[in-house]
């Protein structure tokens, strides 16, 4: 597993592993159809204030991991295709992530049923900030956790 820098190619991979019924439902975060999902990653992803890469492994798009300033805080999100899942990859792409994302405190939103996303943060120092959750419309309660210096 490695990480490098974003590339055009990467986009459809992208866009296809957030089509996956299942990823969607552990990230509790609605699809996009392609122009728009294109759009926001070339408008709003892939600008010079934001750190993202793409993670590779055996020479494959697996996902991606992004950082980016929101209401004063810095935030952080990764995707890892289906294929990917339970090979510790989030894992050892964040920690990576993490050297190149120097800003301190970091933080990251996860659905509270994602358990899986949960522990790789974890595994990385982040820790839930209890005060900040929120319940969705849906009922889906999102933690709030912080990775702190």
């Amino acid at each position: 597993m490695h990480l490098r820098n974003v590339t055009d190619e990467d986009l459809p991979h992208f866009f296809e592993h957030q089509r996956d019924e299942v990823a969607l439902h552990m990230a509790a975060f609605p699809t996009r159809e392609r122009e728009a999902f294109m759009a926001h990653w070339r408008t709003k992803v892939l600008i010079p204030q934001n750190v993202t890469r793409t993670i590779v492994v055996d020479e494959q798009v697996a996902g991606y991991i992004s950082s980016w300033e929101q209401n004063g805080e810095r935030l952080i999100a990764y995707w890892v295709g289906r294929e990917h899942w339970g090979q510790g990859i989030a894992t050892r792409a964040l920690s990576e992530f993490l050297a190149l994302e120097p800003t301190r405190p970091l933080h990251a939103c996860v659905a509270s049923h994602n358990v899986g996303s949960i522990r790789v943060l974890e595994k990385c120092g982040f820790r839930v900030e209890p005060q900040q959750n929120a319940q969705h419309e849906d009922g889906v309660v999102e933690l709030f956790m912080t990775l702190k210096a």
